[in-house]
């Protein structure tokens, strides 16, 4: 409450000084016809707004002291939202008040007493509409039912009927309360039969998830500052040697290092150029649309090898201009996007000589879906694995573009053109991880196929088909990328580590906010905030502190998670699920700051799956995922090899 009611307190004194000063101003103005009411309505309003403004102050105040898992300094905040909650009765009365006597006819004062008195109702209603929706968005429909749901539901004798019942309908609501948020965020789009199963799917998910834990948007902020914090001071610690050698490749060939690098670099283009449009335009903002509007109504192929809306031409006028190619290299191009279903391209690429296969990453609500399909489903492959967990709707996706493929005749096509170019399947983020499953199906038939995936999502394969796609499947990360991290079991990893870093932290939490956004503005040292795990014995830092018992239901798998480490022997709530094939993560080595640029040095090692187990916080967590940095890494990394072998 601090941050937010400061701002509001601020903004309410600001008005009330404002209409103390209108009130001094024109007091002698109040003799008109109707002028008594409008000064009666001034003086209340007063009184009014210096009884919300106090109540506020105390509401601050209240809420500065404490820390987030200490709340006893802070017993007395619901009474005073009660207070404040109160206070809007008559606040919305008198705005109607206002309202009725700014219009009444009978009320003939100067026109500037009037324009003003107006402007103070205009503001009241603008306050109050603003605070409706707020609450609204704020305002959690579970309430009390999470009592029942998150205290003691195991020593609940679940067999009776009447007990299990009811923890069913409290899931239920709670599932149903999330499918009702994600539907509000997806109004936009068009809802089928798909859709509705799909946000079904993404509500459970985000139920069992959410539901073990009492953390509200900010505590989950002040966590991510503060593991930031703690996470660049033990990178700032010098590494020992055996940590060092882990994330080496246990048989590293360094030419084929650079070879895999010179084709990511090249294949990237394709990757980038399926998000059409909306890339080349982020890319060249200042001459893109006028490349675009100027050279695509020339260069299109016959219609029938172009399925989607494609409005101007725009999109296939910028994969033109990434790739380089001309508009007979293109076999079949698809614009089409639903959810499990998006855009992908195949085209000849003369230079590499091959027939690519290009998937369009995330772009639109129905890719968000896809990408929120998070279930695992069974992949069976016949002569090669007895079955294996993959990420559903990535792989539903997957089957779209295979049929199209295979029973459209798409790459029998290709191949007739070109019978003696190779299969390349690629893909950034959404798109990688559809390119991975994509080139699994097509392994059998096409044996030489070869598959790139740009920043593909981390929890995609399970352990077995992870190993072997290590023969076909090569994937590039940046840096810290948040993605490539993304998995579940992450996921669940990161709720720990923030209960436990909030949970234990001495501070209230408006000084961790603050002093968390001065660090990720302005950089510094790393804040040492005192916890109340200094001083502990080794032995008791194993077991969960009672702050943290606040924060974490009892007996919940991430409560069990914090207070016994043998949970790693016992089974997992999510299976583990694993990036694709063989792994160049590519790393920041040092940057050069100019005037009007800045000069990234890049490096690329072999890594393994371990290294991408665990969620890191960075202010580039985003951007290293964004595909122009992808590009831009391999691109500087290519150009490198390339001078090393000139000299």
């Amino acid at each position: 409450f601090s941050l937010p009611t400061v701002t509001f307190v601020i903004l309410l004194s600001c008005r009330w000084i404002g209409i103390l000063a209108l009130y001094t101003v024109h007091k002698g103005q109040f003799n008109c016809p109707g002028g008594g009411l409008l000064h009666s309505y001034l003086l209340v309003l007063l009184v009014l707004l210096a009884c919300i403004i106090c109540v506020l102050s105390a509401l601050v105040y209240i809420s500065m002291q404490g820390t987030i898992s200490n709340p006893g300094p802070r017993k007395s905040l619901p009474k005073l939202l009660y207070t404040r909650l109160l206070l809007y009765l008559p606040e919305f009365i008198w705005a109607v008040v206002g309202a009725v006597w700014v219009s009444d006819s009978s009320v003939h004062c100067e026109k500037t007493v009037i324009n003003a008195i107006v402007g103070t109702v205009v503001a009241s209603w603008i306050i109050i509409i603003f605070t409706v929706i707020g609450v609204v968005i704020v305002f959690d429909p579970l309430g009390g039912k999470k009592t029942f749901y998150f205290t003691d539901s195991a020593n609940r004798n679940l067999e009776s009927s009447q007990s299990g019942q009811l923890l069913y309908n409290v899931k239920n609501t709670a599932t149903r309360v999330w499918e009702k948020r994600i539907r509000l965020l997806c109004c936009c789009i068009v809802q089928d039969d798909d859709h509705r199963v799909a946000f079904t799917s993404i509500a459970e998910l985000f139920r069992t998830y959410f539901s073990d834990t009492d953390l509200v948007p900010s505590d989950i902020a002040a966590g991510l500052t503060l593991l930031h914090q703690e996470q660049d001071k033990m990178e700032s610690c010098p590494k020992e040697p055996e940590e060092v050698l882990c994330h080496s490749p246990s048989s590293p060939v360094t030419d084929d290092l650079d070879i895999e690098l010179e084709n990511a670099a090249h294949y990237m283009l394709f990757a980038a150029a399926a998000y059409g449009w909306p890339y080349y335009v982020y890319t060249n903002p200042f001459t893109a649309l006028c490349k675009l509007s100027g050279d695509c109504c020339g260069n299109r192929p016959t219609d029938s090898d172009i399925t989607g809306s494609d409005r101007h031409n725009f999109h296939f006028g910028s994969i033109l201009k990434i790739t380089g190619l001309q508009y007979r290299d293109f076999i079949h191009i698809s614009f089409h996007n639903k959810i499990y279903e998006i855009p992908f391209f195949v085209a000849l690429d003369h230079k590499k000589e091959a027939i690519v296969v290009a998937v369009r990453g995330t772009l639109s609500f129905e890719d968000i879906l896809t990408d929120l399909s998070a279930d695992c489903e069974d992949l069976t492959l016949e002569d090669v694995l007895e079955n294996g967990f993959v990420h559903k709707g990535i792989t539903q996706a997957a089957n779209y573009i295979y049929r199209k493929l295979i029973n459209d005749g798409i790459l029998n096509q290709a191949f007739t053109i070109a019978p003696e170019y190779k299969l390349v399947v690629v893909g950034h983020s959404l798109g990688g991880g559809t390119a991975s499953i994509l080139a699994i199906m097509l392994r059998n038939s096409f044996p030489t196929l070869r598959c790139y995936a740009f920043s593909p999502p981390g929890g995609l394969l399970s352990k077995s088909l992870a190993d072997y796609t290590k023969h076909f499947i090569v994937s590039v990360i940046v840096g810290k990328d948040l993605v490539a991290r993304l998995s579940m079991p992450n996921m669940e990893d990161l709720k720990r580590r923030i209960v436990r870093i909030v949970a234990n932290c001495n501070r209230p939490k408006y000084q961790i906010l603050l002093r968390g956004c001065w660090y990720e503005v302005f950089g510094g040292d790393p804040d040492n905030f005192p916890t109340e795990l200094d001083g502990r014995n080794e032995n008791a830092l194993t077991q969960p502190l009672l702050a943290e018992e606040s924060l974490m239901v009892h007996r919940s798998p991430s409560y069990n998670a914090l207070e016994d480490e043998s949970h790693l022997n016992s089974p997992p709530q999510y299976p583990h699920l694993y990036l694709p094939g063989k792994i160049i993560h590519i790393v920041e080595e040092s940057s050069s700051r100019r005037l009007c640029s800045s000069d990234i040095k890049y490096t690329a090692r072999w890594s393994n799956e371990t290294v991408f187990s665990s969620i890191l916080i960075s202010p580039k967590m985003i951007t290293d995922h964004m595909p122009d940095v992808v590009l831009k890494a391999l691109n500087s990394l290519s150009q490198e090899h390339r001078s090393c072998i000139s000299c």
